[in-house]
């Protein structure tokens, strides 16, 4: 019972801060049970029968996460997880803060968590995980990471603390050049380490603008042998290809990036199970609603609204090349978060005639992107969620019926508090 005292502190925090605010209570928790009881994380953590699974990359943890946890359920598994997206150190003490027993133990057979970039490699450094999953490296924001090179090194140290097997993005220069170092550095103590593979079609991959994941300016490494990829993807409609067989899925959200964390969940769940059943992956996947505001359709006052969240470069192009050319009614929202908005001006925006309201912190920068992108900025409303929402809810309906909100984490997190959306799982498509 030795933690006690510190979750029955960071609870009531919680419970106090919900009374206050709907949906908060994500952090402080976790900030104040750091500070009263900082070995219970890597205690927790290092407790799971069939050990700790990191996901990490620059984009897509969040989904391949969900989809990892649910095929694993969907097979009889108890998983411990961060839901809430909070990947990062406090997060992960808030996650124990809200399902830890009194005496600090937490119910699941394994623990499949998702985990930004800079805080895996921390983590990874007291707690080896027996898996992990790595995604990508594309070009952040210059005020998080200002390098990619920085971001590769950072996941190189997850792929090396890990014991069992380490999964990677075939399409990926910059985990390919991964093969050769994890042949050669040295290994963690009673290590077994196996690389495994994922990737799509190299024409899907390649369609479009790519990928969008970050240059190595060096020499291409030959592409590693794939066990599991996508080898068609039409719109949402997905086929995957593994060592077992086939199996097909509608994707959560349109996109090759969703297919790029489809696959990736694919690959780790075909390791974690001792029988996997194929058919009961796809059915998982076809059932699976997106990530909050990852292609998420909710609906406000009877009208019906999709939710696109943007975080990078990379991510905006992505998501913004998924969508319909011929959107008619456009929210823009650009929030605190984006620091440094200058690399809106490395994203080509469709041949839209006009964003209905373009809202956020950055709200003016924005606006500014988007008139010299040739794109109408509409009604500018800096800062004000609730009012520009108000706005956008206003106006007319779409043909499509769907009314579409490009916005970063800031804004979103802002609308949904709003709206009265208390966790991430409040809403479903």
């Amino acid at each position: 019972m030795r933690y006690a005292p510190a979750l029955l502190f960071a609870r009531l925090l919680r419970w106090g801060i919900r009374r206050v605010r709907k949906g908060g209570g994500s952090a402080l928790p976790g900030v104040l049970l750091a500070r009263l009881a900082p070995g219970i994380l890597y205690r927790v953590l290092s407790s799971f029968r069939d050990g700790l699974v990191v996901i990490t990359g620059s984009a897509g943890k969040s989904t391949t996460t969900k989809m990892a946890v649910a095929i694993l359920e969907a097979h009889g598994v108890e998983v411990f997880t961060n839901p809430t997206t909070a990947n990062i150190l406090q997060g992960f003490y808030s996650t124990i803060a809200a399902q830890a027993s009194l005496s600090g133990k937490v119910r699941g057979q394994v623990a499949v968590l998702e985990m930004d970039e800079g805080h895996a490699a921390e983590l990874v450094s007291k707690v080896k995980p027996k898996h992990s999953v790595i995604l990508n490296v594309v070009e952040d924001q210059l005020d998080r990471f200002v390098d990619p090179a920085y971001v590769a090194e950072k996941l190189l140290k997850v792929a090396q603390a890990t014991t069992g097997t380490v999964h990677l993005n075939a399409d990926d220069q910059n985990l390919v050049a991964f093969e050769s170092k994890l042949a050669t550095g040295a290994k963690p103590p009673h290590s077994d380490r196996v690389v495994i593979w994922f990737g799509l079609d190299e024409v899907i991959a390649n369609h479009g603008r790519g990928l969008g994941y970050a240059p190595t300016y060096s020499a291409p490494l030959a592409r590693p042998a794939v066990q599991t990829q996508v080898f068609s993807l039409q719109d949402r409609a997905t086929r995957v290809k593994t060592s077992r067989g086939e199996l097909g899925f509608a994707l959560p959200a349109r996109g090759s990036h969703f297919a790029v964390d489809a696959v990736a969940a694919i690959s780790l769940c075909e390791t974690l199970l001792a029988e996997p059943d194929l058919a009961l992956f796809a059915k998982t996947l076809d059932e699976i609603p997106p990530v909050f505001a990852r292609g998420e359709i909710i609906e406000v006052e009877g009208q019906r609204l999709e939710l696109v969240l943007v975080q990078n470069p990379a991510s905006t192009q992505l998501n913004i090349d998924a969508l319909s050319s011929n959107l008619e009614c456009i929210y823009f929202g650009i929030g605190r978060d984006v620091h440094d908005p200058s690399w809106l001006w490395t994203v080509t925006l469709p041949d839209w005639r006009a964003v209905a309201i373009t809202a956020g912190y950055n709200a003016n920068e924005a606006a500014l992107f988007l008139k010299y992108s040739g794109v109408e900025p509409g009604q500018v409303i800096p800062d004000d969620i609730p009012a520009s929402l108000e706005a956008f809810l206003a106006l007319p309906a779409p043909s499509s019926g769907i009314k579409t909100l490009i916005i970063s984490a800031d804004v979103m997190r802002r609308m949904r508090r709003h709206l009265g959306f208390e966790t991430p799982e409040a809403v479903r498509q």
